[in-house]
């Protein structure tokens, strides 16, 4: 996770939970290379089967309103760009339930039959949007719990007779359909470990529910985890690397036909503690602007796809044939070493910023292997007007400026950290991981019939 410490008029980098998720991101990927080359992951059961193919809202002829941008979001000419004018319109439009032809629309999209909205808060620190939870409900009665939306692994937790654990629990005694297995469970990724035994309930949202849910009813959960909000976790990546060998949330929700599309939506705001949302089973379109750009999963493990490289102010490029995770339970973005270091070289002023650790050797036990990886750093002038983009399936998707500056290195320093962050040795090198710090600027949709796409986000507008 990531932080900053506002000194003054002067926000000033904090490392210390940026170094937590990097120490978490090993943990998490830690089987990416075998999960990628299709070892070790459970059978897919394709519950998008029998759903039509998602198509996005067409635009032509709906009602369009002109949105006011903020004053402190500058305007560019340029229709990809994060700075994007404010005069550019939006649609407001809901997805209709299966066999309604007629568009529902309004100033604010109502939920169509087969569609669930989830509001999410941000949870900020400092400057910095760390993670993004929202309410799910457990067990009968149902409880109301909080979980961080993790598009980058596919377990649902939450906390359940747990001692020292700080926020709020499953009473499991209370529910009439709580049952509770042998099987022991422990999960490692986002800034922490849990454990616990696997269990069944009734879990819903909105007006559904899947009936017999697998998750693991925790019991016990690293301290660190006590400063976060949330309770638990949902993780929406393909249930073929769940830990449970069972399926997710959503992909219960598909096979039981309670949603109207095979696809959920996510809008991550920037910097304001509500307004973000998934939405499943439907597309928000008055969170985008544009069409969507859709790009192909590599593999049905993590939402997975091609990332070509990254340009520099449009003019200059790095070339790379990575396999890029869209991971919404990750802050920033991470890259092998060497594309680290040639993008960055790319930005006159930057450097390698040893004073947190750039190259550091950090050493943990996985699968009772130790193994030694490298991390690094990097500073670029903090008057920087660079404009930085990612190229997906040889498209350019640019990241908004403030998203990319985490902060001054010191309140008089003229020097700020940068938000793309470089993975070494023991990390596999041609594997990207791509947090918050783009999709803030993407409104994106995860299809089930094996796609991501990317719209330009009204955050930009």
């Amino acid at each position: 996770m990531t932080g900053t410490q506002a000194i003054g008029n002067v926000t000033v980098f904090n490392p210390a939970p940026v170094t937590r998720e990097l120490n978490a991101i090993f943990y998490k990927y830690a089987k990416a290379q075998q999960f990628l080359q299709g070892i070790d992951v459970h059978p897919e059961t394709h519950p998008e089967a029998g759903y039509p193919q998602f198509v996005p809202p067409d635009t032509s002829g709906a009602l369009l309103t002109n949105i006011q941008a903020s004053p402190s979001q500058p305007d560019s000419s340029d229709p990809d760009s994060p700075s994007a004018p404010s005069s550019t319109p939006k649609l407001l439009h809901a997805l209709t339930g299966p066999g309604d032809d007629t568009p529902n629309i309004i100033g604010m999209p109502p939920m169509a039959p087969g569609t669930i909205q989830m509001l999410l808060k941000d949870y900020i620190s400092g400057a910095m949007d760390v993670l993004y939870y929202g309410p799910l409900n457990f067990g009968s009665p149902p409880q109301s719990l909080t979980v961080d939306i993790d598009t980058g692994s596919a377990d649902l937790w939450v906390p359940e007779g747990c001692q020292g654990c700080g926020n709020d629990q499953f009473f499991s005694k209370q529910s009439s359909t709580f049952r509770r297995s042998t099987t022991r469970c422990a999960i490692t990724y986002g800034s922490g470990k849990v454990s616990g035994t696997l269990a069944t309930d009734i879990v819903g949202l909105g007006t559904a529910s899947v009936s017999g849910q697998t998750f693991c009813a925790v019991r016990k959960e690293s301290s660190d985890l006590n400063d976060e909000p949330n309770s638990g976790l949902l993780g929406m990546a393909f249930g073929s690397i769940a830990q449970s060998g069972k399926a997710t949330f959503f992909e219960n929700l598909l096979a039981q036909k309670q949603l109207a599309q095979s696809v959920f939506s996510v809008h991550l705001t920037r910097t304001r503690e509500t307004g973000s949302q998934v939405c499943f089973g439907c597309y928000d379109a008055t969170k985008a602007m544009g069409p969507v750009r859709w790009n192909s999963v590599i593999s049905r493990t993590y939402w997975s796809i091609a990332m070509d490289g990254l340009s520099v102010n449009k003019t200059l490029s790095v070339s790379a044939n990575l396999t890029a995770a869209i991971d919404t339970g990750t802050t920033l973005i991470y890259l092998p070493s060497g594309v680290a270091d040639d993008f960055y070289a790319l930005i006159p002023g930057s450097a390698s910023a040893m004073q947190y650790g750039a190259g550091k050797r950090l050493t943990r036990i996985l699968d009772s292997v130790a193994n030694n990886y490298t991390t690094g750093f990097y500073t670029v002038p903090c008057d920087t007007t660079v404009t930085v983009a990612l190229i997906l399936n040889g498209e350019t998707f640019s990241i908004y400026p403030s998203d990319f500056n985490l902060g001054r290195t010191d309140v008089d320093s003229n020097d700020c950290v940068g938000g793309i962050l470089a993975l070494g040795n023991g990390f596999p090198q041609n594997l990207a991981i791509i947090g918050d710090e783009f999709l803030k600027s993407w409104y994106s949709v995860f299809d089930y019939s094996g796609r991501v796409g990317f719209a330009r986000s009204i955050n930009n507008g």
